[in-house]
């Protein structure tokens, strides 16, 4: 079965509180691609959503320090999917993850993906430098010989210098970078 996983595809990384004009650019391309997963069998795909989920503490925390900027804090409009994308979400029933970190581990991405026969993993959301490279990563190392695939023209990154970079060191990890159109 093919895993699709989209990161963190949410109001503020798209033009909210850290949303840039590449993360605009890449919204309606995502949904669009959501949308054409239905012409799949249903029964050859899963799809995984990640929402970056943070608390009133979070100018507290490491990241916080690191990345002073308020962002996704639970039950705000920016932490929100938004519905273009959401209700497709729904109509795939996708899993809809929480996650307070960058990243998922591997350890949890085998038990989100326990009941799965994982032939290949597809990622693509925002930012390809912090939060998609840490699931492709970690989803690489839950399943080393599995193909991991990152969908370039589906991701955007904090300045297009550093999406860039982070598409290079994914691919000296073993993790297959590519467009959608390439692949579905």
């Amino acid at each position: 079965m093919k895993v699709f996983c989209v990161i963190d595809m949410q109001k503020d990384f798209i033009d909210g509180a850290l949303g840039t004009p590449e993360a605009q650019a890449i919204a309606g391309p995502v949904t669009e691609y959501l949308k054409s997963l239905k012409e799949l069998p249903y029964e050859s795909y899963e799809v995984v959503a990640t929402r970056d989920t943070h608390y009133n503490n979070y100018l507290e925390t490491n990241e916080g320090r690191h990345l002073p900027v308020v962002h996704c804090q639970i039950d705000t409009e920016g932490w929100l999917i938004p519905d273009s994308i959401y209700s497709v979400l729904e109509s795939l029933e996708a899993q809809v993850i929480d996650k307070p970190h960058f990243g998922i581990s591997s350890d949890r991405w085998s038990l989100i993906l326990e009941n799965v026969d994982v032939e290949e993993i597809a990622v693509f959301g925002l930012c390809t430098d912090i939060c998609v490279i840490s699931n492709a990563l970690a989803l690489k190392t839950a399943f080393p010989e599995v193909p991991v695939k990152v969908y370039s023209d589906l991701c955007a990154g904090v300045t297009p210098e550093t999406h860039e970079a982070a598409l290079a060191t994914m691919k000296m990890c073993q993790v297959d970078v590519m467009n959608s159109w390439e692949d579905k």
